[in-house]
C-alpha cells in the first residue's frame, strides 16, 4: 500500500462522517500530501554519498475557504502530514537537520483547490513525541507509565466494555516504548499476539477489547525550551526498529 493510500486511512480515522462533507469540494487533504511529497523530492540535496539533506519547515499556502476547512480538523490533520512526511523520508533515505514543522497558512492570492509549499531546511532539536491513536483522537503519552482502559483512574480512557478498568500500560522512557498488560480480564494483543509485556515499535497496534490503538512517534521541532530527549536522526541509529531511515 503506498503512502497516500496510508495518509487516506489515517485522515479517515481523524475526520468524522458529518466533517466529511466538507471535503466534497474545493481542496482535498491527499492534495496536500502530495505537494509535501514533491517538494521534498524535488529539493533534496546530496551532501555526501550517504547523506540526502530535506527540508523540515513547510508552509502550506491555500485559498482562506480551504484553509478554514483545513483547519476545522484540528491537530489531527497536521500529526498526519507530519507523520506522513517522515514516512516518505525513510522510504527514500532522506534525512532532516531538525524536526518538522507544517503550518497551514491562508493566502488571498490562491482560488480555491489550489495549494502552494514553501520550505526551508532548518537546523535544530527534534521533540520525539509519542501518542496513541484511538480512532483518530491522538492521546500524547508522557515519560514514565501511561494506563489504559475504561476506568477514570487510567491515564487514557477508552469507552469499550471489554476492556477492564486499568487494562493495559505503555511504558516510555524518552527513547523506547513498551506495552504491558496489567493482568486483564480479556488479555492484550500487539499486532495480533496475545502479549503480557513487549516492545512497542512505531506504527504498533494495540488491541484492547474491540479497541484498536496504534502507537506512533512524531518527529516535531522542538521549542527553545523543550530539550530535545534524542540527538539529530540524521546521525545516530535509532532503536524503534530504524522507523526514521538512520544513516549507514
Amino acid at each position: 500500500m503506498g503512502l497516500l493510500d496510508n495518509f487516506e486511512k489515517g485522515l479517515e480515522r481523524a475526520v468524522n462522517g458529518a466533517f466529511a462533507k466538507t471535503f466534497r469540494s474545493g481542496l482535498q487533504p491527499v492534495e496536500i500530501t502530495a505537494a509535501l511529497k514533491r517538494e521534498i523530492d524535488t529539493k533534496a540535496a546530496v551532501v555526501s554519498r550517504d547523506r540526502v539533506l530535506v527540508p523540515n519547515q513547510f508552509r502550506v499556502r491555500m485559498s482562506p475557504a480551504d484553509h478554514a476547512r483545513m483547519s476545522g480538523l484540528g491537530p489531527a490533520l497536521t500529526d498526519e502530514l507530519v507523520d506522513l512526511v517522515q514516512k516518505h523520508a525513510a522510504s527514500q533515505r532522506f534525512q532532516f537537520a531538525g524536526g518538522i514543522t507544517i503550518e497551514l497558512v491562508a493566502d488571498e492570492g490562491l482560488a480555491e483547490g489550489l495549494v502552494q509549499v514553501d520550505s526551508r531546511n532548518v537546523k535544530g532539536q527534534v521533540a520525539w513525541t509519542p501518542v496513541l491513536d484511538i480512532g483518530g483522537t491522538r492521546h500524547p503519552i508522557i515519560k514514565g507509565r501511561t494506563a489504559i482502559g475504561r476506568g477514570s483512574e487510567a491515564d487514557v480512557t477508552i469507552d469499550d466494555s471489554g476492556a477492564s478498568r486499568r487494562h493495559a500500560e505503555v511504558q516510555w522512557d524518552g527513547s523506547r516504548a513498551r506495552v504491558r498488560d496489567l493482568g486483564s480480564t480479556n488479555g492484550t494483543q500487539l499486532n495480533g499476539v496475545r502479549i503480557t509485556e513487549a516492545i512497542l515499535e512505531p506504527d504498533g497496534v494495540i488491541t484492547i477489547g474491540r479497541s484498536r490503538i496504534v502507537f506512533r512517534v512524531l518527529a516535531q521541532a522542538a521549542s527553545p525550551a523543550t530539550p530535545a530527549p534524542r540527538a539529530d536522526p540524521a546521525t545516530e541509529r535509532h532503536d524503534l526498529g530504524g522507523f526514521w531511515g538512520p544513516a549507514e
